[in-house]
């Protein structure tokens, strides 16, 4: 398979750049694709096979970031942070039907009702989910993952929100995703479909912390 790489960034608590843009969905996309090489096409971030997330941590939170090229760390300012790279590709080439597996996902689930749906209760294209819904709907993407689901916790976190487009333009527009943390354990029914989502990502708002897949041996006591 194609090579991946996983970088954890640690965000320096004294850094405003790196506070800033914790802070802002919108802003840390930027910057994490700053660390890639310009001109990657119309869509860089699928391109490159960039994917993130957040974590909480008990010294603070950090950054998990997966890319299919490596990213240059050095591109990052000053003092934003410490920053630490390796490859991923054999944990996964190494996969194998009836693994056990740990998992962890913070994903958007929502729905898309259909135009006579929304015109008779009033709701817009996009509907986040919530409590058992969204479980039910993680429980279906991790079926099109080649997973079997053995446990699963599902945690709401705050939505990732910004604002897309110039400032103090006309084009502007907010973003908002719902998020939610899945973590459980599995077991591999399709290694390759399994690989396939953990590079493509999983559900909406992959540019803004939403949709990377992590896994880890059931030996381990967390997905990383």
């Amino acid at each position: 398979m194609s090579a991946l790489w996983l970088t954890r960034i640690v965000p320096n608590a004294a850094s405003r750049e790196a506070r800033r843009d914790l802070a802002d969905a919108v802003g840390l996309h930027r910057r994490l694709m700053s660390v890639f090489p310009d001109q990657a096409g119309p869509d860089p971030r699928a391109a490159l096979g960039v994917l993130h997330r957040i974590e909480d941590a008990p010294a603070g939170p950090y950054i998990l970031l997966q890319s299919g090229h490596q990213p240059d760390l050095s591109r990052l300012p000053e003092h934003y942070g410490h920053a630490a790279t390796r490859q991923v590709g054999p944990l996964l080439a190494a996969l194998r039907s009836g693994a056990h597996i740990n998992f962890r996902c913070t994903a958007s689930p929502v729905r898309k009702p259909g135009a006579t749906t929304r015109a008779l209760y009033n709701l817009p294209a996009v509907v986040p989910l919530h409590g058992a819904h969204a479980e039910e709907w993680w429980l279906r993407q991790a079926d099109t993952a080649g997973l079997k689901v053995l446990t699963l916790h599902a945690q709401p976190l705050d939505s990732a929100t910004g604002i897309r487009g110039q400032r103090g333009s006309g084009d502007q527009q907010r973003v908002r995703h719902a998020r939610t943390r899945f973590d459980g354990t599995a077991v591999v029914i399709d290694p390759d479909l399994v690989r396939t989502k953990i590079t493509e990502g999983i559900g909406r708002g992959k540019a803004y912390g939403c949709g990377l897949l992590t896994i880890a041996p059931c030996r381990s006591s967390s997905a990383t």
